[in-house]
């Protein structure tokens, strides 16, 4: 099933929704985290359109969604620049995704401060190798083109980075691609467990770095890091970049680590 095929059956009215053959975006037993979260934006700016253009968001994976759900949006407050709106996915009478969307009408800059440059350089993903992840997710490898950067990390570094996109061109606006993509990686986190076991992202929280991101030929650059693991969890930070180096989403992720 194609991005736009999948979010075709969502429209501005909340209700019940059921996706054919949402199979191909499973992760185990629930839609993919970035998939879920698409589903969600999708119904709150198809419900309401006359919205300032999109900044950050806060969502919870509270439980399994499958494809069948119900879906609500509502506008929690909309002032003169700002307007925030919460979504929630519910599954068998029970919420499963909490979303918390932010949108923002720009302004004249009162303070100038880019993100800084990819580092260490991740190379081009023209020049860049396919990885080869026989146990990776059904939806990574139905999905996604997943490639490798330059530099090798070290086995006890809790970081990955790879070059990714869609296999086939979304057909969504670039907003709704980095949604879908900014959880596509698993948590860096794996790399670092003593024992194989299964983990769950509990929630993520990002901001939109430019309301109108681009990229080239559909590849995004995206990395997991861990800050901290220990008691079962780990804070892990989640960064996108476009094809040639810029930063488009900046985010942070708690994960359960199970085992």
């Amino acid at each position: 099933m194609s991005v736009s095929d999948l979010i075709q059956p969502i429209s501005a009215d909340d209700g019940a929704v059921t996706l054919p053959n949402a199979k191909t975006w499973m992760q185990g037993r629930t839609l993919y985290g970035g998939a879920s979260a698409l589903l969600a934006y999708t119904h709150a700016i198809r419900k309401f359109t006359d919205l300032p253009p999109f900044r950050a968001a806060q969502v919870g994976f509270v439980a399994p969604i499958g494809e069948t759900f119900e879906l609500t949006s509502e506008i929690i407050r909309q002032g003169r620049n700002v307007a925030q709106l919460r979504t929630e996915i519910i599954c068998d009478g029970k919420v499963a995704l909490t979303a918390f969307w932010l949108f923002g009408t720009g302004r004249e800059a009162n303070a100038l401060h880019p993100a800084a440059a990819v580092q260490p350089p991740a190379g081009r993903p023209e020049d860049s190798s396919a990885v080869d992840a026989p146990y990776a997710p059904e939806f990574l490898k139905n999905n996604y083109d997943v490639h490798y950067t330059p530099e090798r990390r070290a086995s006890e570094e809790p970081v990955i980075r790879r070059w990714t996109r869609l296999k086939e061109p979304s057909g969504i606006d670039p907003v709704s691609e980095l949604i879908l993509m900014g959880d596509t990686l698993p948590p860096s986190a794996a790399r670092i467990m003593q024992r194989r076991g299964p983990i769950s992202s509990v929630n993520w929280s990002f901001n939109l770095l430019d309301p109108e991101p681009v990229t080239r030929d559909g590849w995004w650059l995206a990395e997991t890091a861990s800050d901290h693991a220990d008691q079962g969890y780990s804070s892990e930070r989640l960064r996108l970049w476009n094809a040639d180096g810029k930063q488009m989403l900046s985010g942070i992720q708690l994960v359960a680590i199970f085992g």
